[in-house]
C-alpha cells in the first residue's frame, strides 16, 4: 500500500510541474468586475504566474470542498457521539447488573457457595463421606 501511495504522489508531482512550466505566463487576477472597480476604491487585482492561480484555485476548492463535507456531517457526528454515550451508559448497567447478580441472593444460598468452592475433605477410613459431593 505504501508503494501505491508512493507512486501515486510521484505522479501527482509530475503531472504539476510540468501544468506549471507550461503554464508560466503573467496573468492578471480581477476580484472585482472593471464597473465596479471605482465604487469600491481602485482596482482590486493582482498579477501571477498562471500556474499559481491554477494552483490557488486548486488549493480554494479542496478547502471549500472539506468544509462543505464537515457541515454535511455534522449530524452523523452527533449521531455517533449520542450513540456512544449511550452504549458507554449501557456497558455500566450491564456491569453493575453482573455484581448485583453475582452476589447471594440469601443465607441459604451463601452457605451452599460457600460449601461448593471449599475443596472436598479426604475420605474417612471407611471410605464413604456424608454428605456426598456436589
Amino acid at each position: 500500500m505504501r508503494a501505491i501511495r508512493l507512486f501515486f504522489f510521484v505522479i501527482l508531482a509530475a503531472v504539476l510541474m510540468l501544468l506549471a512550466a507550461a503554464n508560466r505566463d503573467l496573468v492578471t487576477i480581477s476580484l472585482l468586475p472593471q464597473a465596479l472597480a471605482p465604487f469600491a476604491g481602485g482596482q482590486w487585482s493582482l498579477t501571477m504566474p498562471a500556474f499559481v492561480a491554477l494552483f490557488l484555485a486548486m488549493v480554494f476548492g479542496v478547502l471549500v470542498g472539506l468544509v462543505w463535507e464537515w457541515l454535511r456531517e455534522a449530524h452523523i457526528r452527533a449521531e455517533s457521539s449520542r450513540r456512544a454515550h449511550d452504549l458507554a451508559q449501557l456497558q455500566r448497567e450491564v456491569g453493575d447488573l453482573r455484581r448485583t447478580h453475582a452476589a447471594p441472593r440469601d443465607d441459604v444460598l451463601a452457605i451452599l457457595d460457600e460449601s461448593a468452592r471449599k475443596p472436598a475433605a479426604a475420605p474417612t477410613a471407611s471410605g464413604a463421606t456424608l454428605p456426598a459431593p456436589r
